[in-house]
């Protein structure tokens, strides 16, 4: 089965969402904020139960994305502030479950129900996504995975990939450690047709970067 409509992954501030038809799951994503932040609305096709990864910025924005059909869970890719600023509205407004990176948890604005890290799953009505932790951006990031039975896989990946390389890092060896992380827990293992998602920004296949991957180690970037 094929999408039902053009998706192409450019959303711009304060522009139309996104929105891709799978069989099972209907993902739309937005930006949100001054810093153009993804935020990303999935919606499982049999139950109609709905979870947002990164409610970023704007909340009104969000909880009309959101609609009457109601919001059960929050994920939060990590802890910076662009990542988590409309967090406490949101949560406020709709009762949502909040998960996010057990090593992140603590800063975030809300209490977060559910730590995870490395092989957690989070459910989205009938839709299963699995936890992936990566270290580096921060030390409690998380990727999720949304392994389509009827298709490609899919990969919200926070600020830890993007097209053109990892995320930012601070400390010495972060940077080693987040593409390792990437490296292993990501290209390693999946498929070149994986599609994933980022924080800000455009989405790409893993297949489209692999073959960057030494030019990112070399740049130390």
């Amino acid at each position: 089965m094929t999408d039902t409509h053009p998706y192409t992954g450019h959303v711009r501030p304060g522009g139309d969402p996104e929105v891709r038809e799978l069989p099972d799951l209907v993902l739309t994503k937005v930006s949100v904020g001054d810093m153009d932040n993804n935020a990303y609305l999935l919606r499982c096709r049999s139950t109609g139960e709905q979870l947002l990864v990164d409610a970023a910025a704007e909340a009104p924005r969000l909880l009309r994305l959101v609609g009457d059909d109601g919001l059960a869970t929050v994920v939060t890719t990590h802890r910076h502030a662009d990542h988590h600023g409309a967090l406490a509205e949101v949560v406020a407004a709709t009762g949502a479950l909040t998960v996010a990176g057990r090593d992140d948890a603590a800063e975030l604005p809300v209490p977060v129900d559910r730590p995870v890290w490395d092989g957690d799953e989070v459910q989205v009505g009938r839709c299963r996504l699995e936890v992936i932790g990566l270290v580096g951006h921060t030390p409690g990031s998380v990727a999720l995975l949304y392994d389509d039975p009827e298709g490609t896989p899919h990969l919200f990946t926070g600020d830890s990939l993007f097209p053109g390389g990892v995320g930012r890092t601070w400390q010495p060896g972060d940077f080693d450690r987040l593409l390792d992380d990437v490296t292993a827990k990501l290209f390693d293992r999946l498929p070149d047709e994986t599609w994933f998602y980022p924080g800000h920004g455009d989405d790409s296949t893993l297949g489209e970067q692999r073959p960057n991957l030494a030019e990112w180690r070399a740049r130390g970037w």
